[in-house]
């Protein structure tokens, strides 16, 4: 069995440190750099249950896309939550390792996962990774659907697709008009709509869309005569997919080095929003309740 140390240096490899946004915290969090791994699991969140899983599993590692520290702190106190699973992996012998921002940009990364779980053909990264000689890394992808679709069939496909959430698929645009191209960013993407904007593709699809943002997107798209039409997906849905894809690099490094290593993937979901009640049709003509 390989130490923690041997697989830490592969998943650095994977997704460099140096990689990561400089607000991001990534890289190890907990974990004995010569415990032996045998078993590793893989998940979007760092909070309790995925903690109270490993432990269930008997997993060595939990590798995460989400830091568990973002920001600093001062405690790690089982009082707290995040202090909790602290203790919860320590006291088990379970790692804790982070790859966020540098798994964004990495290639095949976060959106490579979001694009090949929508059927989408990657053509470019959306935002390119200046320090890529291939042009092949950075954030978001630019995408090509194999047959046109109009808005309403594609967000019914990423409904489909997607791990299903509470919130599904919300829409800003008109649901007829035909998508040939498509740029998506896994996790919170309003801040590139300079970008996709510049890209000239037909829709976007992200998560974590905000109000003023989308209101003005819109009316500038409006003013453009551009029908360039918004997807709204769970964050936690949109990042799921590269679980799958990360568990499926490990697997290989492990095969080529002889490591036996187990992998898996967390199916619990730990999107926060747990349930959704539809809007019903209102009789009053200025559509807003009185």
């Amino acid at each position: 069995m390989p130490r923690l140390s041997e697989v830490i240096a592969a998943l650095d490899n994977l997704w460099p440190a140096e990689r990561a946004e400089s607000w991001d915290a990534v890289g190890t969090v907990v974990g004995d750099p010569d415990q032996e791994v045998s078993r590793v699991l893989f998940a979007v969140d760092p909070v309790q249950e995925i903690a109270d899983e490993a432990v269930k599993l008997g997993a060595d590692l939990l590798v995460t896309h989400h830091p568990l520290y973002l920001r600093g702190t001062t405690t790690v106190a089982a009082s707290t939550f995040k202090g909790r699973v602290v203790h919860t992996l320590i006291k088990n012998d379970i790692a804790l390792h982070v790859a966020h921002t540098n798994a964004d940009s990495a290639d095949p990364g976060v959106s490579d996962a979001l694009a090949g779980a929508l059927d989408l053909r990657v053509v470019r990264p959306l935002v390119p990774d200046p320090t890529d000689p291939d042009g092949r890394r950075g954030l978001g992808r630019v995408c090509e659907l194999e047959h046109p679709l109009t808005v309403r069939e594609f967000a019914a496909r990423a409904a489909e697709r997607l791990p299903a959430t509470a919130q599904g698929i919300r829409v800003a645009g008109d649901p007829e008009a035909t998508l040939r191209t498509v740029a998506v960013s896994g996790g919170s993407g309003d801040s590139l709509f300079a970008p996709v904007r510049a890209a000239g593709v037909d829709a976007f699809l992200t998560a974590d869309l905000r109000h003023h943002p989308v209101s003005e997107f819109t009316a500038d798209r409006d003013r453009a005569h551009s029908p360039l039409a918004l997807l709204d997906a769970a964050h936690w849905a949109t990042e799921w997919p590269w679980c799958e894809l990360g568990a499926a690099q490990l697997d290989e490094v492990s095969d080529r080095n002889g490591w036996d290593l187990r992998v898996h993937v967390s199916k619990t979901v730990t999107d926060p929003w747990t349930a959704h009640a539809a809007s019903t049709p209102t009789s009053n003509a200025m559509g807003a309740p009185n």
